[in-house]
């Protein structure tokens, strides 16, 4: 049986990828992240590290016995949050990637999968957007899309040089149970952010900007399947992965949504609008026909009953004064 190393797995997208790499029962699982990982890991065989990662000697060591890498650990949060710590994003991420990517090569892995980000898109005119637009979109402007473009340049550079095998997956509008409502509106992505307003009581309901943005939400357990799809598929090396639904929404009808999972009247619906940020981005919609061709995956999960889980989780979470 073989170990797999998670980086960040305390986080939405890596206790999914935990929890599916655990059903498949096909690998011994290390996560080793900063943060306390919820108690199930342990109890459930997971072998728990904590390290700053950004070291390498730290970095060899999390590695180290582990044939397949599954780097998720980074700054993350919503479009205030990229606003909000620029500078930071761009040094952490980087020093990251740098560091666990060193030492998969050192210790030649036979695989790393790097979770990359919809946000290398910022600023794409093609749609739905496939995977090689990435070569020609401009690249982004805000600090944490470039941080997640570099990393993918950083990839191909340590094939390109020590022969890496890797993987590219880019996730796209991810929400589900594990992400909790951030300190103040933005921090945390779209869907939180909106469910606790909503349970919260705000009325009208803010957002920002006029709602005609578009996003293509994605459950996070859809996200964790096609990561270990990417992990595992022998098509999978050394390509670039579209993770995502299908399904093209406005942050209005995205609001609307969240409104009635949570209970509310469909006729007591209405938006405020706040001022955007300077970038947000104005459409998102990926392709994903090159996972479903090389890698056999699609999302699943209907946004209707992802929507619902999502509503019941952060609800028990307030009712528990979490």
């Amino acid at each position: 049986m073989s170990r797999v190393l998670l980086t960040g797995g305390a986080g939405m997208i890596g206790q999914a990828i935990v929890r599916r790499l655990l059903a498949d029962g096909e690998d011994e699982v290390r996560v080793c992240d900063e943060r306390e990982a919820p108690s199930w890991m342990r109890e459930r065989g997971v072998e728990l590290q904590a390290a700053d990662l950004r070291e390498p000697g730290a970095a060899r060591a999390a590695v180290s016995g582990c044939s397949q890498v599954i780097h998720c650990a980074a700054i993350v949060g919503g479009i205030a949050n990229f606003h909000r710590l620029p500078w930071t994003l761009t040094a952490v991420n980087s020093a990251l990637y740098n560091g666990v990517f060193g030492a998969a090569v050192e210790l030649e892995v036979e695989r790393l999968v790097y979770i990359s980000s919809s946000m290398v898109f910022e600023r794409a005119f093609v749609f739905p957007t496939p995977e090689e637009h990435v070569a020609e979109c401009p690249p982004p402007r805000s600090a944490y899309g470039f941080s997640k473009l570099a990393g993918e340049v950083c990839c191909r550079a340590a094939h390109e040089e020590f022969g890496l095998r890797y993987v590219i997956c880019r996730p796209f509008n991810a929400y589900g149970p594990g992400e909790e409502v951030g300190f103040e509106p933005g921090i945390a992505h779209a869907v939180p952010d909106l469910i606790g307003k909503v349970l919260a009581g705000q009325r009208p309901l803010q957002i920002f900007g006029a709602g005609n943005q578009t996003r293509t939400l994605t459950h996070v357990d859809d996200i964790a399947s096609g990561v270990v799809a990417a992990l595992r598929s022998p098509a999978a090396l050394g390509e670039d992965f579209n993770i995502s639904a299908a399904g093209e929404l406005t942050v209005a009808e995205i609001a609307r949504m969240v409104w009635e999972a949570c209970g509310e009247d469909p006729a007591e619906f209405a938006l405020e609008h706040l001022p955007s940020f300077p970038v947000d981005v104005q459409r998102r919609w990926p392709s994903i026909e090159k996972a479903r061709r090389l890698l056999g995956w699609e999302a699943e999960i209907a946004l209707a009953e992802g929507l619902a889980g999502t509503v019941a989780w952060l609800r028990e979470r307030a009712a528990a004064g979490d």
